[in-house]
């Protein structure tokens, strides 16, 4: 289910229950891979599936508190902000998450903010 206002588009991903803490879950939609965690807290964040460094999948990386490392050299992310942590550089794009109803969504740009 696909729901949209004049900013954002709100793509279903999955049921809140069914995402395991501390692990990611690969979510795709028009081309975009997106990387979605469940921290211990509970809280969701959502960042771009590939490490800006080598193209690692960060869905397959270890998360710590509210960071994930790249599965393949360990670059650490911020995965409330996307930033790669010093003294490596790079960020990722993050995606805004809300749950409603027990499913959770992505909010991708509306096809026209992405065009301005």
């Amino acid at each position: 289910m696909i729901t949209q206002n004049e900013q954002m588009i709100w793509v279903q991903a999955v049921s809140y229950e069914e995402l395991a803490f501390n692990t990611g879950k690969t979510i795709r939609y028009q081309g975009e891979e997106v990387a979605l965690f469940k921290l211990k807290s509970g809280k969701l964040q959502a960042i771009q599936n590939r490490c800006p460094h080598k193209e690692g999948v960060l869905a397959e990386g270890i998360v710590c508190d509210d960071h994930v490392f790249c599965p393949m050299h360990d670059r650490k992310i911020h995965l409330p902000s996307g930033l790669v942590q010093a003294p490596d550089t790079g960020c990722v794009k993050t995606y805004l998450t809300k749950v409603d109803d027990g499913t959770v969504y992505i909010g991708f740009p509306n096809a026209k903010e992405m065009a301005s």
